[in-house]
């Protein structure tokens, strides 16, 4: 096995831009676990993974009304254990002889509870990234969104999301340290820099 390198952390922490750049500069493919997920809604039965399905085809009016009656606190356990059904597919990705023997993944389904055990078994590096600039992430969920583009649901329900983020960055923090994980906050001016030496070696 070559090398395989995970970055996990909270909503807007800039995974995918991370992984690309650290795919880059170290010659690797890189995969997303969104890119795992609907890979596997394709391939599972939904009685089997029914949390893999529980937001599969929602509409934007579906998720306004899941961010209405959710706290921020919830939406976190939601979306873990909709991670912990996506690891699965991960764990298998990783654990099969795959075309690539050495490469990234990253996704907000990549948590330290679930991946410290193999972790520990294989050539695996894991980094962590929060972004706690919390203008910052408001204007990303604002510009961007989460549950979907920006566009398409209202404001008010954005705030929501940025208490999300916020609480997703304590639960990475806790758990990263419960678990021995290095995390990185994007507020360091060479972030980019700092993952690479994290990963490398």
């Amino acid at each position: 096995m070559g090398k395989i390198i995970l970055i996990g952390g909270s909503p807007t922490a800039g995974k995918s831009y991370a992984a690309r750049k650290i795919a880059e500069e170290l010659k690797l493919p890189w995969i997303s676990t969104d890119t795992i997920r609907e890979q596997m809604r394709e391939l599972v039965r939904k009685k089997d993974y029914p949390v893999l399905f529980y937001h599969h085809k929602a509409t934007p009016e579906m998720g306004v009304e899941f961010l209405k009656k959710n706290s921020a606190k919830k939406i976190v356990e939601i979306v873990n254990k909709e991670g912990e059904d996506v690891w699965k597919g991960v764990k298998a990705l990783i654990e099969t002889d795959y075309v690539w023997s050495s490469y990234i993944i990253e996704g907000i389904a990549i948590i330290p509870n679930l991946i410290h055990n193999l972790v520990k078994k294989k050539k695996i590096k894991a980094v962590f990234l929060i972004d706690e600039n919390i203008d910052r992430v408001r204007k990303t969920v604002f510009t961007r969104g989460l549950w979907d583009e920006a566009r398409k649901y209202p404001d008010s329900v954005k705030e929501k999301e940025v208490e999300w983020v916020i609480e997703f960055n304590e639960f990475i923090k806790k758990e990263a340290k419960k678990y021995g994980f290095p995390v990185v906050s994007v507020d360091r001016r060479d972030y980019i820099k700092k993952i690479k030496a994290l990963v490398s070696g």
